[in-house]
């Protein structure tokens, strides 16, 4: 059959494209001669199962060990933590006969347990005393069960791992989305750290999937051209890195797209970079499952503290947002190294746009009409944000009353109006982190690009910063023009004093000030 790029489930050699999954952890096959349990986890879609069928195989084909994977989700559906061991340990006698072990290596029969508390342990150990060879178990989907369920899983883990040289798994790990150091059920803050009195303390390490590297990225795409003729170019395959940072399911996606949905299959017609930046923007409206879960995310109490400080580029102060921060980094949503910002370009993007997606649905037809901000076929970006300072005085007070979101619902409803207003003629990219106090939008629309910073007025001092820090990002671009949209956040000041229209000079650079 041909290859293809995958999207969907673990990826396998003979019908995918793929990059080498056993390369990219390194340690784990250490960790099981070891005989240590150990934790993998990383965002959706990043390759942790297409790792371990990986591993599964390699083990299995070796013959020392038996290994199995094995899916405990549906372990979820459990109504209480006895019933969610067993259905475990169905999922247990399933995959080892998907995975064709031998006979000999197969587990009990359920039949022949009977109902205990600690039913699971008792599972593996009578599996162990059959077994001619040690076991080796990944346990995928291990964080998908509810709190009660998933400590239970631990506690039994726990119990048998003094057992493993003879009567329990020789090595264990779990894979999830989350580390199961200083588990928090739920992160509700009320909640103390399990700390070092975890329930599987007997964790030897912890194994992040990362993103693709850029090494890894080029040969994927060159596994590509190599098959089919069809050649990658250096620029388009920068730019893919650029956009996605690596992530795999993104990566995968941006270049199914091209050749599968623009191209439709045609090999003779070169990719280039306007494709990608068409398939960019069709990602984006399309929102695949994997956009949509993470965007299902962003309500969450940690997330939304999180995605609120990028967005208003606050800094992060107290302990108790640590785990926040590592929740929405174990999500795949930021990044995990500083300064914390949204994980990729695309991510940027769409998430703004859904946050936004309401009001940039409800803004008055009155002044969404893009012929009205054309001049000579031009963008004039000063009446399209004059129109906007218009729009703020007459409805901001009311749309951000009833905005969850409240925190950053000047920036959001900012480029609502500017995505009703230019979309499909020109792109907006943003640049926000942590610590940044400030948010800025780059804007292409034809042969030009413009430059907006959007600043909270939270101090007598944020103007002048908000200056130099616009001048210096438009040395950056080399630009010498750009817009500080400086917003109130004193309720005292009347409107008369919030709405400004100046001329400002910064470091060579020429600035329109708008107080909003």
């Amino acid at each position: 059959m041909q290859k293809y790029f995958n999207t969907t489930g673990p990826c396998f050699s003979e019908w995918h494209y793929m990059v080498p999954p056993l390369p990219r952890l390194k340690g784990v096959e250490l960790l099981i001669e070891q005989g240590q349990y150990f934790v993998i986890h990383a965002p959706r879609q990043s390759g942790k199962t297409t790792y371990l069928y990986a591993l599964m195989e390699k083990i299995n084909r070796e013959g020392r060990y038996t290994a199995l994977q094995v899916n405990i989700q549906p372990a979820a559906s459990g109504v209480d933590a006895k019933e969610a061991m067993r259905i475990i340990a169905m999922q247990i006698g399933f995959h080892a006969k998907a995975a064709k072990l031998p006979d000999v290596e197969q587990p009990p029969p359920l039949s022949e347990r009977k109902e205990e508390l600690n039913f699971l342990r008792g599972y593996l150990t009578d599996w162990c005393s059959r077994n001619p060879k040690p076991i080796v178990l990944f346990i995928d989907e291990a964080d998908a069960l509810r709190d009660e369920i998933f400590l239970a899983l631990l506690h039994q883990l726990r119990s048998g791992f003094e057992l493993r040289r003879d009567d329990f798994p020789h090595s264990i790990s779990l894979i999830g989305l989350r580390d199961v150091r200083d588990y928090k059920i739920r992160l509700r803050p009320e909640q103390t750290s399990l700390g070092t009195a975890s329930p599987f303390n007997v964790k030897a390490e912890s194994f992040f999937v990362d993103a693709f590297t850029w090494e890894e990225v080029e040969g994927l795409f060159d596994q590509y051209g190599t098959e089919t003729g069809q050649l990658f170019p250096a620029g388009v395959k920068a730019e893919i890195y650029r956009l996605t940072q690596g992530q795999p399911w993104l990566v995968n996606a941006f270049a199914n797209h091209i050749v599968g949905r623009i191209l439709d299959g045609n090999v003779r017609l070169p990719i280039t970079l306007p494709l990608v930046i068409q398939a960019r923007e069709e990602l984006i409206q399309r929102r695949d499952t994997h956009l949509d879960s993470l965007m299902d995310k962003l309500r969450e109490e940690p997330v939304r503290r999180i995605v609120t400080a990028v967005i208003n580029g606050e800094v992060l102060e107290g302990d108790r947002l640590n785990d926040a921060i590592a929740y929405t980094q174990d999500l795949g949503l930021i990044t995990r190294k500083s300064p914390i910002r949204l994980a990729n370009p695309i991510y940027q993007e769409i998430i703004p746009r859904v946050l936004s997606y309401g009001w940039q649905l409800s803004i008055p037809s009155d002044y969404a009409e893009l012929a009205w901000y054309l001049k000579d076929g031009r963008l004039d970006m000063d009446a399209l944000l004059k129109a906007f300072q218009k729009f703020y005085r007459r409805h901001s007070e009311a749309w951000l009353e009833k905005y969850d979101f409240r925190e950053v619902g000047r920036q959001l409803l900012v480029m609502a109006f500017l995505q009703r207003v230019i979309n499909g003629g020109g792109r907006i990219e943003r640049e926000m982190a942590v610590g940044n106090g400030r948010c800025d939008l780059w804007i292409e629309f034809g042969p030009e690009q413009f430059v907006l910073e959007l600043k909270l007025q939270h101090h007598s001092w944020s103007e002048e910063d908000g200056l130099e820090q616009l001048a210096r990002y438009l040395s950056r671009l080399n630009l010498l023009h750009g817009y500080l949209l400086l917003f109130s956040t004193d309720p005292t000041q009347s409107w008369e004093q919030r709405l400004r229209w100046e001329s400002r000079e910064q470091d060579g650079k020429r600035i329109t000030l708008i107080g909003m």
